[in-house]
């Protein structure tokens, strides 16, 4: 038999799977991306034994909660967690405070399946407390560097080939801009803040002590980067990188244009999935109306609208440049020559993807 486990640092790292067993609307709030969620109560149950327990105290509660939970349904949650034991014999359970939720999990296992299945000692909470401590011991501990550039330079692609590098955009499942919207929605806070942490910790884990991270606001969509991290960001130094304006109209053609009507119609099909994705690209351009002003918001949106025309008729996308060459030309490289200026003593070196690649790792290899 397996003992509780209380490492949890050891349980991120090998990508232990979990069996959360609170309640649905607790998961939904916050959890971890290799945990399952199997209630030992639902949301409704839940809800009523908590009201039992500030009313009547915790036997109370208690009691009220097995008569809501037995029978088949009592019988079907046990089949649903002895199910994952078996496909998961490495796993762990845990509920909120590694309490009584997880405990009577146990014993039902243990007396009604046969099954002996550990749980984390501290639960939920714990494991959460160990992921914030993950961050913030890195935002003290670590050095960073930040990736800068104009829109469309590719500053994703560059951290995707570095082994040092947190993609916030990509755990934020937002690429960072106006226009920066998935098909399918981003992860809630916690959620964001968790598969950050973990990234942090596998990294840390191999050894990196320096990270790159791309030159973000705090806000990411509707994501937050964490604040310790944030304020650590501000001090960093930058690396800018630089490319022509037509490969980066071509980049933001491919993004956000031909890849996420991809998405949408991946979702949704043809013809509902292109309506979606005109829709969105209609509302990204509304959502600047007021910095971009209203003479230069419709010619925009006129160019756009025509472009969404000719790609749903015959499937050709090129009509698009024209607009982003303009969002470019009018409003995005403005807006960042002004960032970059006022940035500009943090900025130790500029150069293509290559340079700028090349350069990372030296700077890396320099560090102490």
């Amino acid at each position: 038999m397996r003992d509780d486990c209380r490492d949890y640092r050891a349980l991120f790292l090998a990508d232990t799977p979990l069996i959360d067993v609170r309640a649905p609307v607790e998961f939904h709030h916050g959890a971890f991306a290799h945990a399952c969620n199997l209630p030992l109560m639902d949301d409704r149950e839940r809800e009523q034994v908590g009201t039992c327990f500030k009313q009547h105290g915790q036997q109370a509660a208690i009691e009220l909660g097995h008569r809501l939970v037995q029978g088949a349904l009592k019988q079907a949650r046990i089949d649903a967690w002895r199910a994952f034991t078996e496909r998961h014999p490495d796993g762990y359970l845990y509920c909120y405070r590694g309490g009584l939720r997880s405990q009577i999990s146990q014993q039902w296992l243990r007396d009604e399946a046969g099954v002996q299945y550990p749980r984390v000692v501290g639960g939920y909470k714990a494991l959460r407390h160990c992921l914030l401590s993950v961050t913030e011991e890195a935002a003290q501990q670590c050095d960073f560097v930040l990736l800068g550039g104009m829109t469309g330079t590719g500053k994703t692609e560059v951290l995707q080939r570095l082994d040092n590098a947190l993609d916030l955009e990509g755990h934020a499942h937002h690429r960072g801009s106006s226009f920066g919207k998935h098909a399918t929605p981003q992860p809630v806070q916690i959620n964001f803040e968790n598969q950050l942490a973990v990234a942090i910790l596998k990294q840390r884990a191999r050894g990196v002590q320096q990270f790159v991270l791309e030159d973000e606001g705090r806000a990411i969509g509707s994501r937050a980067v964490p604040l310790a991290l944030y304020r650590r960001m501000q001090g960093a130094p930058l690396v800018w990188l630089l490319d022509s304006v037509e490969q980066r109209v071509q980049r933001i053609l491919k993004d956000y244009v031909v890849d996420l009507c991809a998405e949408f119609v991946g979702l949704h099909g043809a013809d509902q999935g292109f309506a979606l994705f005109a829709q969105r690209m209609q509302q990204s351009l509304a959502s600047n109306v007021k910095r971009l002003g209203g003479e230069r918001f419709q010619r925009l949106a006129s160019a756009m609208d025509a472009a969404l025309d000719e790609q749903y008729r015959s499937g050709a996308v090129e009509l698009h440049r024209a607009w982003i060459r303009v969002l470019l030309d009018e409003y995005y490289d403005p807006m960042y020559a002004y960032q970059r200026q006022a940035k500009g003593a943090r900025i130790e070196f500029m150069g293509s993807a290559d340079e700028v690649e090349a350069y990372l790792h030296h700077r890396r290899r320099q560090t102490p």
